[in-house]
């Protein structure tokens, strides 16, 4: 789907003699957004914030998460030269604010909003601490463990927890017809996780999480992720879970032997890669303190 924000990209690199790669068009459209329809008319928007997956069909529209309001105005904008009906469901992956600012921009524009009940809990609770409870749309639908399904038009969509992870309100949302997944943040694809102890994020039982999805899902299932690395898609196949799982495993390896040896949590802390886990590169101090804390200070 070519949007108007890359029709304009095309328009003025031509007219600047510009490369699409051009250091300056880059800087000129980095905040543009992206749509790509994947299958069965599911498809992701990436612009600022953790990946929206949608569908967008005659008998019904579905948005998993919702980045920020301007990001979300944005989809809406592009779902409404598509169809004229209202949008039925809206469904948070977990509370972060790069996932359900933009709630606030389908007020009256959704049947349902649909989330884990902490996933709920955690957004409330964070915008009455900042007092932005005002601009906040909260999950209207919860659930509170298993699996909840919603169909909408001729798909099935079903959310799945299996306890804590990167908070303690994850869901895997599953289109089925299409076999999609979005795993929200359940999944970094090569990024250094944030990891929510504050949200009751538990990295051991991440893994089994993990686990899980990799024997629920199938090897044809089309994985969508939050956020990846650089060079990285946010779109995979359920090996990217084990993967993930292997990089948590190593974290909590890497600190357990490091406080053995005598080393502080500031000096694991400076560590720009994991042994076991190279591919996710970069500062680790994130994920570092989260690991000791659950090993050593919970």
């Amino acid at each position: 789907m070519l949007n108007r924000r890359h029709f304009l990209q095309n328009s003025i690199a031509a007219s600047a003699g510009l490369s699409l790669s051009s250091p300056l068009l880059k800087l000129i459209f980095q905040n543009a957004y992206q749509m790509e329809t994947l299958r069965n008319n599911v498809g992701i928007f990436t612009e600022r914030g953790g990946t929206i997956a949608y569908m967008i069909t005659n008998e019904g529209i579905v948005v998993v998460d919702s980045q920020f309001p301007d990001q979300s105005k944005h989809l809406i904008e592009e779902i409404q030269k598509q169809s004229d009906r209202k949008i039925d469901l809206l469904v948070n992956t977990h509370h972060h604010g790069d996932h359900t600012a933009g709630n606030i921009a389908f007020k009256g524009l959704v049947n349902k909003v649909m989330a884990h009940e902490n996933s709920k809990l955690n957004q409330q609770r964070s915008a009455e601490a900042q007092g932005s409870l005002d601009n906040q749309l909260l999950p209207d639908t919860t659930y509170s463990k298993g699996k909840i399904r919603e169909k909408v038009g001729g798909e099935r969509i079903a959310l799945h927890y299996s306890g804590a992870g990167h908070t303690n309100g994850d869901s895997f949302v599953h289109f089925e017809n299409a076999n999609i997944v979005h795993c929200g943040d359940l999944l970094f694809n090569r990024r250094v996780p944030y990891i929510d102890k504050s949200a009751g994020a538990n990295i051991t039982n991440w893994q089994v999480v993990l686990e899980k999805a990799y024997k629920t899902f199938d090897k044809d299932t089309l994985m969508v992720y939050g956020h990846s690395g650089d060079g990285y898609e946010v779109k995979g196949d359920r090996e990217d879970l084990l993967a993930f799982q292997n990089y948590l495993g190593k974290v909590m390896d890497f600190v357990k032997k490091g406080q053995a040896e005598g080393k502080t949590k500031e000096q694991l802390a400076e560590a720009t890669e994991i042994p076991g886990a190279p591919e996710w590169k970069g500062g680790q101090s994130r994920a570092v303190a989260a690991a000791w804390t659950e090993l050593f200070e919970e």
